[in-house]
């Protein structure tokens, strides 16, 4: 019974009870939506000054602008090139795999009824618009909208302006730390609930959709998943091993949070403990503070995996005739429309419909023949994002040589942890 004190272990249980519950009282388990929509609210509700503290706490450590742009720079960089692989591979294997092929749907008798509320906000995915989305009205609307790339702007400024005071910003740099701690504090006592949130949001994705779904649209699930898998391997593990870590050791360091993102279909949950264990990994606070919360929105490798395989699905399901060109032109969009998939209600789901109506090559009434298994394929996509953002992490700070090595692979071994302050010490032992 000792282990079951671990919270992951909690949420597994929790996860196999929810898809038991779910299948055999469906109307139940559908009624439960609301238990996991709350968690994910309350957790939710802290990311924004989590992530505003972490900035501009971790760029006014940092005391070098230039350090900073070089940092922010390598970040981008990197995001672009691994973001635009991941596309580029979920490309390939569903041009080769061709899952969609053979079921002839016809997308003049589709019912978009159900597509009304998501179409809605994915008009905001144009480039002018998500620009401008980026810069909050006000500065505290910054903290209060939701809006991760706003928060970054709003956070970076700050940070910046920080460094700028040198020795008379110290007493601001330290109330926001001592806010953060309270922060990491209130997590920790949050993710308690983990396990109620993960059985409720199971049995209602197994009771509102049920397991024929995921029989009908087999080929693409496995699909994606396995694709998913193959990039996590090889791409993510490789460059894991550029920086002297194993890929298996360290996906088993983070499994609380896998299996917390596992349980509720959202990486935002696990946002607070990834930043805690990345500093107690080995990588320097202000990187961690910098590259994490910037992650969230531009580095989903996930989504982007995602989205090329069910653009191209959609097409060969439909008989649309789509060549190399149009696919091409269809993953340059997708290059700007996959970084704004964080900052818009529905993710992913609305961030391909977005694609779809702009480049008006597939029709986008096809996104009913995935709606019903979206939400299975959202936990694959968060899971990805995860590790990605993990990764990201270890090998900007390697590049910057603010990686401990040593101990990185003493942790990942399984030695005690140890985090300077006691409130991220709590969010590791709980959350991760």
């Amino acid at each position: 019974m000792k282990y079951f004190r671990h919270l992951f272990v909690q949420v597994l249980v929790a996860v196999v009870l929810g898809g038991i519950c779910g299948h055999l009282w469906p109307a139940f388990g559908a009624s439960l939506k609301p238990v996991a929509d709350a968690f994910i609210k309350l957790v939710t509700m802290l990311i924004s000054p989590i992530i505003f503290c972490t900035i501009v706490v971790g760029i006014g450590s940092m005391t070098d602008l230039k350090k900073v742009g070089r940092v922010g720079l390598k970040a981008l960089i990197y995001f672009e090139v691994v973001t635009t692989l991941a596309l580029a591979i979920g490309l390939v294997v569903v041009n080769v795999v061709k899952p969609g092929a053979g079921i002839h749907a016809n997308a003049a008798l589709m019912d978009t009824s159900s597509l009304g509320t998501i179409l809605t906000p994915a008009k905001k995915l144009t480039l002018v618009d998500y620009l401008m989305n980026v810069i909050p009205t006000t500065l505290p609307g910054a903290l209060t909208s939701g809006e991760i790339l706003q928060v970054l702007l709003v956070a970076t400024l700050c940070g910046a302006a920080l460094v700028q005071l040198g020795p008379k910003g110290r007493p601001l740099t330290e109330f926001l730390e001592t806010a953060f701690k309270v922060l990491m504090g209130v997590v920790s006592i949050i993710v308690k609930l983990a396990p109620i949130a993960a059985f409720a949001a199971i049995a209602f994705t197994v009771g509102k959709f049920g397991l024929k779904s995921l029989t009908a649209l087999a080929s693409l699930m496995t699909c994606v998943y396995a694709t998913m898998a193959v990039f996590i391997v090889v791409v993510l593990g490789g460059l894991l091993r550029l920086s002297g870590l194993g890929l298996w050791r360290f996906v088993r360091y983070l499994r609380e949070e896998l299996v917390l993102v596992l349980g509720t279909s959202s990486s935002e949950t696990a946002l607070p403990g990834l930043i805690a264990k990345m500093e107690n990994l080995g990588c320097s606070k202000p990187l961690v503070g910098l590259v994490v919360p910037a992650g969230y929105s531009f580095n989903l490798d996930g989504t982007s995996i995602y989205l090329t395989m069910a653009a191209v699905f959609i097409a060969q399901a439909t008989d649309t005739p789509l060549s190399l060109g149009p696919q091409i032109g269809i993953l340059m969009v997708l290059l700007l429309t996959s970084k704004g998939a964080a900052a818009v209600t529905g993710g992913g789901f609305v961030t391909l419909s977005a694609t779809l109506a702009s480049t008006q090559t597939i029709p986008v009434a096809g996104l009913t023949l995935i709606l019903g298994i979206d939400r299975f394929m959202s936990q694959a996509r968060a899971i990805t994002n995860l590790i990605g953002n993990a990764v990201a992490v270890v090998t900007i700070a390697t590049w910057e040589g603010e990686f401990d090595r040593v101990r990185a692979r003493n942790v990942l071994a399984g030695e005690p942890l140890e985090i300077g302050s006691s409130s991220a010490k709590e969010v590791v032992n709980r959350v991760g």
